[in-house]
């Protein structure tokens, strides 16, 4: 590796930890409104995924720089297309953490109802996936990235039930509707929000070792179930 290379790598690798940041903070706070609904928190979200959008932009503009610079092969060629990779979905996810802050104003301006506690435990699932999506990207950690992976059919099953009791809801209180729908919709958001860490995680995979496991759970699980 030339030492311009390691230079620029290395200011990509920053870049995108300082990115994961922020974005990990954005949906902190978006998870927080249903504890503590504050507008001006939950109105500067948006502020905040204009500024994510540029990021993402200028991380991809790097990326595509370096490709056409540096022609890189293996292992730093992962590594820059782990990194278009993974911005695209740190982006995504401040899309969602300002979906769900609007939901949680919505939530705060419609017929009163419990939020179900299946819902906090979903959204600090999600959150928890995300975090340690991001530490094994940090850490270049198969382990870990794996461990993320297998805990998305959990989610999905969870979202589901969430789904269903809030279905019942609507039939059995037709006046809280409004509020039901916010729900649903924080459900489906903080579901997708697990999605993406777990993609985050199969590209730490990826760059580590250099195999596609998107779309193959069986390989997931097996990995996960290999005896030491």
């Amino acid at each position: 590796m030339s030492m311009h290379l390691a230079r620029d790598l290395e200011v990509l690798h920053q870049d995108l930890i300082s990115m994961c940041g922020h974005v990990e903070e954005m949906i902190h706070l978006a998870v927080g409104q249903f504890d503590e609904l504050n507008y001006e928190l939950a109105e500067g979200l948006a502020a905040k995924d204009d500024e994510i959008d540029a990021w993402d932009v200028r991380i991809e503009e790097s990326c595509l720089k370096m490709l056409a610079l540096h022609q890189p092969v293996a292992v730093d060629l992962r590594r820059i297309a782990t990194v278009l990779k993974v911005a695209g979905e740190l982006e995504r996810v401040a899309d969602l953490a300002v979906n769900i802050a609007e939901r949680a104003c919505g939530l705060a301006s419609a017929p009163e109802v419990a939020i179900p506690d299946r819902l906090k435990e979903l959204a600090k699932l999600a959150v928890d996936m995300l975090h340690r999506a991001i530490d094994s990207y940090v850490e270049l950690d198969c382990d870990k990235a794996l461990a993320v992976c297998a805990e998305d059919d959990d989610v999905d099953a969870l979202n589901r039930e969430i789904i269903d009791e809030l279905i019942g809801f609507m039939h059995e209180m037709p006046d809280r509707v409004e509020s039901l729908l916010h729900l649903f919709s924080a459900s489906r958001q903080l579901e997708r929000v697990a999605d993406h860490a777990t993609n985050i995680a199969e590209d730490v995979v990826y760059l580590v070792e250099g195999t596609v496991i998107r779309h193959r759970r069986h390989l997931v699980r097996s990995q996960i179930e290999a005896p030491v």
